[in-house]
């Protein structure tokens, strides 16, 4: 790692790139040659940038940060910053980041050079999570976020919200902690692709999803000998514009291109040097100024570098993000544990109206409108929920849950008293051999109460629930069939049509009535572009005379809210990103999903939308619920 007390001189070296090769030369491998030539730069990092035709020089030194265009000096500002790190954000402005090495501080500057101050100071904040080694932003197109990774050396990274839909925040805010391996010594982002790439020391180059809501998972990109090509420690990453990656050994000096299926490409020694430290590559269109540099030596060695003509990467567009406004207290345990929200309404408070969430380790948890659980019912592995109001039971007026258990296949059944207070009412068994998800059913015309519960073979069974006055009874009144594995349901009252998710391929709509038709048809299927399997929950909601259907497309992260009637057309693709300001993270790997159109106090007025985060960050803990206020959405389709 380069600090003020090992400062080397930084040669500012022209490299042009090889014209690209002709496309029928595109599977190629590229190609790296020394071509040492000097102009001497005392500078511990360097970074060179065109802005609006003009090229411009910045730099680190033991006294401090310069800015200069050619050999007139700009601006500066005093410390000792390492790793400095540039990101555009316009044709006449970048961002630049740098650790001040004796405080362990990250500054950030906007350089602008049109003003009359060309260097401004945007923030400074002190990192004591960790001792950081390097860092590298990520931008991202898609969810409009703009991050900053900070890498520490022993086992943690942290990703910090810097800019959210063009609004640059107060103050950055970590949105993930990561853990990384413990030695890790450089970090570098594929903005395209939305890859963290990290190095391991001698050890690896290791592949992270750089989106915070992404997958915790990573992939193996390259390991040290004999099982791969890896031979010293890494101690730079630098990515390219053909999503090729750029790594540099310490010792001996040896400079690695690399693919991004992880295979090496060329690895190409660098005899002058004893020991590299340093790797920048700056690009100017068709051509890339490089530079590798040693603590323990003057010169600096060039390397051109020719790549296969790359097919230019599809950009992606930006979706539509809502913020959550509320969130539930976390599980108990971490891991998988929640799945499916309904909702009670209370009679005549709105405010005091309740949230059940299905617990698939140990039960029902109801929280009121603030997020806090107010009841647990440890009744066991129950998987998916949801309400119907008014059914007798013991003697008296009672609102029911019904919920589908694992532990032996049955309906799990609960009765609401007027308070919101939940009982357990009895169970009715189904003889399935898998249940899964589960929605209830109330039919405007026989004033009976059914349930839907589903199986992972494709089975579905209608119980239609009747009451003596004192106790519940379930009874199989019909049977359908989609081809294969379900989950997500819901009914429509008025209308009386049942949808059903077929996780992998379709949502089906049924008629609800016991003495209906058992076939159906898949009205909407997976696109897998916006609607990405596995469809995952389904809600509806009624406004101004529509009716929509709501759905949780669990394979890209998103949502989307579709016509409830023919033909059923698309009128919102939305993910729900992090809410900076009240210190809530978005919601990703949903399972259910819930939509009142009903006020539910303060706040949420018109309603809710009502999601199972799968990954609850901000900080890390157990899976919660994030509400979204429904007139949000309803703000989007006008």
């Amino acid at each position: 790692m380069l600090n003020n007390k090992n400062m080397f001189k930084l040669s500012v070296v022209s490299l042009a790139l090889a014209g690209l090769l002709s496309a029928c030369q595109a599977d190629k491998p590229g190609s790296l040659t020394p071509e040492p030539q000097a102009v001497a730069v005392n500078a511990s990092h360097y970074q060179d940038v065109q802005l609006a035709g003009t090229a411009y020089q910045l730099f680190t030194d033991a006294t401090g940060l310069q800015v200069q265009q050619g050999a007139a000096v700009l601006s500066r500002y005093d410390g000792a910053f390492i790793r400095l790190t540039v990101q555009p954000l316009s044709d006449d402005s970048v961002l630049l980041a740098a650790i001040e090495d004796n405080s362990n501080s990250l500054y950030l500057w906007r350089f602008t050079p049109a003003e009359s101050a060309p260097l401004q100071l945007m923030q400074q904040q002190l990192i004591s999570s960790r001792v950081v080694e390097d860092l590298c932003f990520y931008h991202s197109s898609e969810n409009q976020q703009l991050s900053l990774f900070l890498l520490g050396g022993r086992g943690g990274a942290d990703q910090l919200l810097l800019q959210q839909q063009q609004q640059w925040l107060a103050q950055p805010v970590v949105i993930r902690e990561l853990n990384i391996p413990y030695d890790s010594t450089a970090c570098a982002v594929d903005q395209n692709a939305g890859a963290l790439y990290i190095a391991e020391a001698d050890r690896a180059i290791w592949r992270y999803q750089a989106e915070p809501e992404a997958d915790e998972g990573r992939s193996l990109v390259q390991v040290n000998k004999p099982f791969g090509q890896l031979q010293g420690e890494v101690k730079a990453l630098q990515t390219l514009p053909d999503g090729s990656l750029l790594a540099l050994e310490e010792q001996p000096a040896r400079l690695l291109l690399i693919n991004s299926d992880g295979q090496l490409r060329s690895a190409t020694a660098v005899p002058a040097l004893a020991e590299a430290s340093g790797l920048a590559v700056s690009m100017h269109s068709n051509t890339a100024t490089a530079y590798i540099s040693s603590e323990d030596a003057e010169a600096v060695q060039q390397l051109s570098l020719t790549l296969p003509l790359a097919n230019e990467r599809s950009h992606k567009e930006a979706i539509t993000q809502l913020q959550p406004t509320l969130q539930t207290e976390a599980a108990s345990q971490r891991g998988d544990v929640m799945d499916d929200p309904a909702v009670w309404h209370h009679p005549n408070k709105p405010e005091l109206s309740l949230i059940l969430g299905t617990d698939k380790r140990a039960g029902l948890d109801v929280y009121n409108m603030q997020g806090k659980r107010v009841q647990q019912l440890s009744v066991g592995r129950l998987n998916n929920v949801d309400v119907r109001y008014g059914l007798n039971w013991q003697g008296r007026a009672y609102d029911i849950a019904a919920a589908s258990l694992r532990d032996d296949n049955s309906l799990q059944l609960f009765a609401i008293d007027n308070s919101g207070k939940l009982h357990t009412a009895g169970k009715v068994a189904t003889g399935m051999d898998d249940i899964y998800g589960l929605c209830m059913y109330h039919s405007a015309q026989s004033n009976k109460h059914y349930v839907f519960v589903n199986d992972k073979s494709g089975l579905i069974q209608q119980y239609r629930i009747d009451t003596d006055g004192t106790a519940w009874q379930g009874t199989l009144v019909r049977s359908l069939q989609v081809p294969s594995q379900p989950e997500g349901c819901v009914a429509d009252d008025k209308r009386g049509v049942l949808f059903v998710g077929e996780e992998d391929e379709a949502i089906w709509r049924f008629a609800a009535e016991a003495d209906a038709a058992t076939t159906g048809d898949a009205v909407i299927r997976v696109d897998g572009q916006q609607l990405v399997d596995d469809i995952e929950g389904i809600a509806l909601a009624e406004h101004n005379g529509s009716s929509y259907l709501l759905v949780s497309s669990q394979g890209n992260n998103s949502y989307l809210l579709f016509d409830a009637a023919p033909p059923y057309a698309q009128r919102l693709h939305f993910r729900i990103s992090t809410n900076p300001q009240l210190g809530i993270d978005g919601a990703s790997e949903t399972d259910g999903l819930e939509v009142t159109t009903r006020s539910l106090g303060p706040g949420f007025e018109q309603g809710a939308l009502i999601v199972q985060d799968g990954r609850n960050r901000m900080p890390e803990q157990g899976q919660n619920l994030k509400l979204v206020p429904w007139q949000h959405i309803l703000q989007q389709l006008q």
